[in-house]
């Protein structure tokens, strides 16, 4: 069972909800997938004017835990005006947090990041902050007040998978007790699958499911693959060998002559 904020759900799996060819699609994926947590835009809520509302109104039909967030953001000031009106729209103290510092690969900035995270904790807000790899940024989200970190593992939309497993392998590490989301550069099962095994809470993902041929089945296969990638670290992985080992035992093998 995982927890966020004491919040306890059976599913490993988060969701965005842009870039589907139509909320329809948008809301047989969610369904498909058994996400429990959904997250959503408020410049996307404020922008779309009746539209918006019809989105919003779909969403809630769904049954799942909303999780605003701040895409978009460049500064503390900015991300922190966005997370209060998510709070005043949604009607939620869950706020992911983004603070964006890179145009081009989207990568955080961690200063702004943790400034940010301090203001909205100290205000009552459960932050999740996406955040880098960086072992050091992560003490300072948890000092500020987060119960959660949710790192990268490659760029936003880049679909490249885990560009550095010994990072999060050591955060894993570093952080036993902390829930530890990966958020942003999955574009595979297989990598959703890859970093379950390494112990993670969860995957959060949009782009590999709403950009995909087939978002519903593809909503199936990742849900499959976070439970799958789960149940594999806590069985326990053979870890890789240098040399064959064979699978039939040799002592008490018939001889022929």
């Amino acid at each position: 069972m995982l927890e966020l904020y004491g919040q306890k759900l059976s599913s490993r799996l988060l969701l965005g909800t842009a870039l589907y060819p139509s909320p329809a699609v948008m809301a047989e994926a969610v369904k498909a997938s058994g996400t429990q947590i959904v997250t959503v835009s408020l410049r996307r809520e404020s922008s779309g004017g009746k539209s918006g509302g019809q989105f919003w109104s779909l969403v809630q039909s769904l049954g799942v835990r909303v999780l605003p967030n701040t895409a978009g953001c460049h500064s503390v000031s900015e991300a922190v005006m966005t997370a209060r009106m998510a709070r005043e729209v949604f009607g939620t103290n869950w706020i992911k947090l983004e603070v964006i510092g890179n145009h081009d690969t989207l990568q955080p900035d961690v200063f702004g990041l943790v400034e940010a995270a301090r203001i909205l904790a100290s205000e009552g807000f459960e932050v999740f902050p996406y955040t880098t790899d960086d072992l050091v940024v992560a003490e300072r989200l948890l000092d500020v007040g987060c119960r959660l970190l949710m790192p990268w593992c490659a760029p936003i939309g880049s679909a490249r998978g885990p560009q550095n497993l010994d990072a999060l392998r050591s955060l894993r590490g570093h952080f036993p007790g902390v829930p530890l989301i990966v958020d942003a550069g999955i574009g595979r099962p297989s990598h959703a699958a890859a970093v379950m095994e390494l112990g993670y809470d969860a995957v959060l993902l949009n782009t590999a499911i709403a950009k995909a041929g087939d978002p519903v089945t593809m909503a199936v296969a990742f849900g499959k693959a976070v439970e799958a990638g789960r149940q594999g670290h806590y069985a326990g992985l053979l870890e890789p060998r240098d040399m064959a080992v064979p699978s039939t035992p040799l002592i008490g093998m018939a001889a022929f002559s």
